[in-house]
């Protein structure tokens, strides 16, 4: 399918080919018929993405913080490779759009295949031929609004909350500054709700669109704006200013402030400087407020992303509603968009509509519309490289990859790549991170849909890489095909998964392995040895610096990521389990009781686990620490010895009195030499590098954790049959 995409490093939009993006729970694929340009939002990311590395510098310190702060954690090299990654990916564009449902995915309600429907939201509502959106935002088109009407949808919701914010009243006096597409749209609000209307711009053409579509008056912010609106007010003053510009100047601020009357009420809608002058402020007492976007649900993920709405009765305006009536505002013909379209383009001439907004065409715009065409036959795959037939006995590693998160990209598709495996087809949820993926490593070809990845008769090796939830499914279904998996950790979710999972494996002709890369790693291996032969059991102490994660971030989403205890607490388990060279048989765990809700208590938790062979192990998984500390540090003590780890750079050993200092130099936690033991076992049919027990006894350890903390009590760990 055709997509609007943004190089980061140029700043060029451009139309690519993508996969159409697959179907996911809580979510619903629409069938493009139109989208809007936003002029102002969409200019800035373009000018922003053309700014040179030293000039988003300057302008944001806060990134330059947190690139110093993981370059001391990680590393030089390490941090460079993320960087150029960022740079590198594709950035899609676009967040209004309206189309026909053509998919919709479980868990979803009020939608059915054929609806007309209004989508919203940057990454889901983008200009696309298909768009994967969460059903919170979608909203359905009253029958009289059309699908280039409706494409103004989220434009008008941002528009409207800040007019709800204003709580104008019948009879009022408001100004507008700034006559934009949110500018337009809120005045014509305020108007249909009984307003007089004062609009100001820059370019008089827009004031004189404004008093055409129904405001009473307006101007260019010249000298004689400020008696103007005094006249206007009859004297008084403005009773409200909204504030609906796209600058860093704070100018509009400064007007806003001289032209309102006491106790008046200022909203910023758009983008202005905030230094507010506190003399014309202070003497008239004004309320100064920020509009934050469409309305309540925004920035929360439970909201948008999880499909969990707000109570009616209780938040009577969410981003959905706000939509909702605005497009029925529409419906009932008291508000128009149609003056509003400057410029109509095809989705293959999207780059002439960006060329407009960015200032390369010398051209008056406005609206700005993308239009579709919902019967054209959709390539649900994008041929990337040409490549040799391949084959299941050629005597090589072919790959199929499914989820291309940052970890895939950095950790894993280049040490295969190094390797020399053939890159065969790759899918993502999007499908737009699939085709930078495949172009960066290599791959024939990004798909749509796992499904044609597992059911490729010439991939060997499927690495999945997806959301925590889907890792079961996904491997169980390639075993039964009698592939090889690997599949990042978490193995599973629960126990119903993970005794699919297993059970699958233990049939299968494939193997089934685990991204639990630390012991692989030639400094863990290297402790392993040093108790070689030992006659006692090992006491491990394991402290990790883990930093705090929101409680909103979806490795915390009970479904989705299944938390940190099930997600990154396994590698440490795992790796007790390499050293002690024993399955875990109970555990005991207790968190810290933050009542914070920006505090997840069980990200920082001391767990006490005890193995067969008698060891002990404690993990001391922390959150709440300093980032400027070594993320891991780990101290082994039996036989009379002891071998201290620290964060996969460097140990010392410590026996018959005397220390041995290793330095491995860069950090090294194993991943190279885990693909390219994954690599061997495809191509010599070796046994998978942790067999089935241990990978279940893992993620069982895991669960009990969990269910120690919550009923404070010791567990045992249920161990594979």
């Amino acid at each position: 399918m055709k997509q609007v995409l943004q190089n980061r490093k140029t700043g060029k939009a451009a139309v690519m080919d993508v996969p159409v993006p697959a179907l996911q729970r809580g979510r619903i694929l629409v069938r493009s018929v139109a989208s809007l340009i936003s002029a102002g939002t969409e200019r800035v990311a373009v000018e922003t993405a053309r700014k040179s590395l030293v000039q988003e510098a300057r302008e944001r310190p806060d990134l330059v913080r947190a690139v110093i702060d993981k370059a001391r954690t990680e590393g030089l090299r390490s941090t460079w490779s993320s960087v150029r990654e960022k740079l590198a990916a594709s950035q899609a564009l676009g967040y209004s759009a309206a189309g026909i449902v053509i998919e919709v995915g479980e868990e979803v309600t009020g939608f059915t295949v054929g609806d007309r429907v209004a989508c919203a939201g940057v990454g889901y509502a983008s200009h696309a031929e298909v768009l994967s959106v969460p059903q919170n935002l979608c909203v359905r088109l009253p029958e009289k609004v059309d699908f280039e009407a409706g494409a103004f949808g989220t434009l008008g919701a941002i528009a409207l909350q800040g007019v709800r914010l204003a709580e104008p009243t019948l009879g009022e006096s408001v100004v507008v500054i700034g006559l934009g597409l949110v500018g337009q749209l809120a005045a014509q609000l305020l108007t249909a709700n009984g307003c007089r209307v004062f609009g100001i711009d820059l370019d008089p053409s827009r004031v004189d669109l404004a008093r055409r579509v129904g405001v009473d008056a307006g101007g260019t912010p010249d000298s004689e704006i400020k008696d103007a609106v005094v006249n206007w007010t009859r004297g008084r003053g403005a009773d409200a200013v909204l504030i609906a510009t796209a600058t860093e100047s704070n100018q509009p601020v400064d007007l806003a402030g001289e032209i309102s009357r006491l106790k008046g009420r200022v909203i910023v809608v758009g983008s202005a400087g905030l230094e507010i002058p506190r003399q014309s402020y202070y003497t008239r007492e004004l309320s100064l407020q920020l509009s934050m976007s469409y309305g309540p649900g925004r920035y929360d993920a439970n909201y948008e992303e999880r499909g969990h709405d707000y109570p009616f009765g209780y938040v009577r305006w969410t981003e959905s509603r706000n939509i909702a009536a605005f497009l029925e505002l529409l419906g009932q013909q008291r508000i128009s968009v149609g003056p509003l379209i400057s410029h109509r383009f095809e989705i293959d001439d999207a780059e002439r509509a960006y060329q407009l907004i960015a200032g390369d065409v010398d051209e008056p715009h406005l609206g700005v519309l993308l239009r579709y065409d919902p019967d054209r036959p959709l390539a649900r795959n994008v041929e990337i490289f040409e490549t040799p037939k391949l084959g299941k006995q050629a005597g090589s590693v072919n790959v199929g990859v499914i989820g291309a998160g940052n970890y895939v990209r950095a950790m894993l598709l280049p040490h295969f790549k190094s390797e020399g495996a053939n890159l065969v087809s790759i899918a993502t949820a999007s499908g737009v991170t699939a085709v930078d993926a495949a172009k960066k490593f290599g791959f024939a070809q990004a798909v749509s849909g796992a499904d044609e990845i597992i059911r490729n008769p010439d991939i060997n090796l499927l690495v999945i890489g997806t959301h925590n939830d889907l890792h079961a499914g996904l491997a169980t279904q390639a075993l039964e095909f009698g592939k090889h998996v690997f599949v990042e950790k978490p193995l599973a979710l629960n126990y119903d998964e993970l005794d699919e999972v297993i059970g699958a494996a233990a049939v299968s002709e494939g193997r089934l392995m685990v991204g639990f890369n630390r012991r692989f790693s030639p400094l863990a291996i290297k402790a392993k040895e040093f108790f070689a032969g030992r006659r006692a059991p090992l006491s491990i102490l394991y402290r990790v610096n883990a930093g705090r994660v929101s409680p909103t971030d979806w490795t915390q989403d009970p479904q989705e990521g299944g938390g940190r205890i099930i997600g990154e607490v396994c590698h440490f388990v795992d790796l007790m389990q390499f050293w002690t060279g024993s399955v875990p048989v109970s555990v005991f765990a207790q968190s810290i009781s933050a009542n914070r809700v920006d505090v997840t208590s069980e990200d920082s938790v001391f767990i006490t686990l005890r193995f067969a062979d008698g060891s002990n192990g404690c993990i001391a998984y922390l959150a709440e620490g300093d980032k400027a500390l070594a993320k891991e540090r780990v101290e082994i003590f039996g036989d009379g010895k002891i071998f201290v780890l620290d964060d996969f750079r460097g140990a010392s050993a410590y026996h018959d009195g005397r220390e041995v200092k290793t330095r491995a130099g860069a950090q090294d936690k194993g991943q190279a030499a885990q693909v390219r033991a994954v690599c061997e076992v495809v191509l010599k049919g070796l046994p998978a590098p942790i067999d089935l027990e241990s990978l279940a006894a893992t993620t069982h350890a895991t669960f009990a954790i969990r269910e120690s903390l919550r009923t404070g009590q010791p567990m045992g760990v249920e161990l594979p049959s």
